[in-house]
């Protein structure tokens, strides 16, 4: 029996290991993308910080953008990131509740 349950609960311990590796990863590239533009350098792409945050590191984002006074200026970052991290909310806890 605690092997069933084990093996149950492994997808679940992948799924907290992918969210916080990506939100790390998502607050890194705020933080590299705000030291680029500051040295004239070149920049990560908008669509690839979107992409951190579509892929579950919209909370990294989020604490990225405001550590760094990153893009808080952007509509597009300051309402697209919480919306993103409101949708996947959402999801998570419809999934949590029929699965």
């Amino acid at each position: 029996m605690a092997s069933v349950e084990i093996i149950h609960r492994q997808p679940i311990h992948l799924l907290w290991y992918w969210l916080a590796f990506i939100n790390i990863i998502a607050f890194i590239a705020m933080s590299v993308d705000k030291y680029r533009a500051r040295n004239h350098k070149w920049r990560i792409p908008e669509k690839t910080l979107f992409l951190f945050a579509v892929l579950g590191g919209s909370l990294g984002g989020i604490c990225g953008m405001y550590a760094f006074r990153h893009k808080t200026l952007h509509k597009k970052f300051t309402v697209g990131f919480p919306a993103i991290l409101f949708f996947q909310i959402a999801i998570g806890i419809l999934l949590y509740r029929y699965i």
